[in-house]
């Protein structure tokens, strides 16, 4: 019946390469391996083993140039880092792969030696090795966007470093307008932004917002940049002392039309890692109090996603809690 609400088939036809569910599940719920995919799965085992030539030999069906939840499997992969410069130096026809890998990485890798504490609770040699990680991802990511200028990838990857090492609105602006020249609604893209706007990385209240709205109000109906809307609000929470501050009507009501006219519109496409999509209205919504999160808690079937729970102390305990309470 929910199917027909929007406009879909009730039945879907069968992934040939999802994953099956886990049998043991945490109240009903479980973290999405892989994208929920045996392709990545494969992908993602060849590269946790370091053989690289298993790795070329799972990439394609992927384009890492414009997958950034592929490319963001290999990131999160730690010892990666231990090989594949080797890839880098060695794999001169692949190059610019290995470099968008390992600068990925060394992007990811940068963060845990920071660690998501506050800036004043970072100590000196921590902050060293920030940014000494993030500096090699900025050569390698450089040098993988010059290789291939089709890409979109290093660019998004590039806002990140750019924001750790503080090279300022100017620096940032160039990279984010150079992914948005190869994608105008590159969703992740439009992520970072939001991020770069908020108040802790020197933007003002509102503008994430403001940015959101403009984005979304260009994009098709059915398009997943809607949720930029609902992350905008997430941020304004996490950004907020009152842990209470979207339960407003106007708030409920603008990230109802926003997840209608993504997410839950009949044109939307289920494509590869559409439960991060999902994830992100579910847990905007939840805050909110909105009823919707019900219904996109029930297209997710228990599937969580850790961004953007991230956010809360025990993201899938969160997870488990709201969607209970939907």
């Amino acid at each position: 019946m929910f199917g027909k609400l929007f406009g879909r088939d009730a039945e879907r036809p069968a992934d040939p390469y999802a994953l099956p569910v886990p049998r043991r599940q945490k109240n009903g719920t479980y973290p999405l391996r892989a994208l929920g995919d045996t392709r990545v799965l494969a992908l993602v085992e060849a590269a946790d083993a370091g053989d690289w030539e298993a790795v070329k030999a799972a990439l394609p069906p992927f384009d890492l140039g414009r997958d950034h939840e592929v490319l963001g499997q290999l990131a999160e992969l730690d010892g990666l880092q231990d090989w594949i410069g080797r890839a880098v130096e060695e794999d001169k026809e692949h190059r610019a792969t290995a470099l968008l890998i390992s600068g990925t990485r060394h992007i990811s890798w940068g963060w845990e030696a920071r660690t998501s504490a506050r800036a004043a609770n970072v100590t000196q040699e921590q902050w060293r090795t920030f940014h000494d990680r993030l500096q090699i991802a900025e050569e390698q990511l450089l040098e993988a966007a010059e290789l291939r200028p089709e890409w979109i990838t290093p660019w998004r990857r590039l806002l990140t470093s750019g924001r750790g090492m503080s090279l300022g609105a100017a620096v940032n602006e160039i990279r984010r307008d150079a992914a948005l020249r190869r994608d105008p609604l590159d969703l992740e893209t439009h992520i970072e932004w939001v991020s770069q706007l908020q108040p802790r990385w020197g933007g003002e209240p509102g503008q994430a917002l403001e940015f959101a709205r403009k984005a979304f109000a260009a994009a098709p109906d059915g398009h997943r940049l809607g949720c930029v809307i609902a992350m905008a609000h997430i941020e304004e929470w996490v950004e907020s002392d009152d842990r209470d501050c979207l339960q407003d009507p106007r708030t409920r009501t603008e990230l109802r039309e926003a997840a209608e006219r993504s997410i839950l519109h009949h044109s939307y496409e289920r494509r590869l890692g559409w439960q991060g999509d999902y994830n992100i209205f579910a847990m905007a919504l939840s805050l909110a109090g909105s009823s919707t999160a019900s219904n996109v808690f029930r297209e997710l079937e228990g599937v969580f996603t850790e961004w953007p729970w991230t956010f809360m102390a025990d993201p899938q305990k969160a997870y488990a809690r709201f969607r209970k309470a939907f």
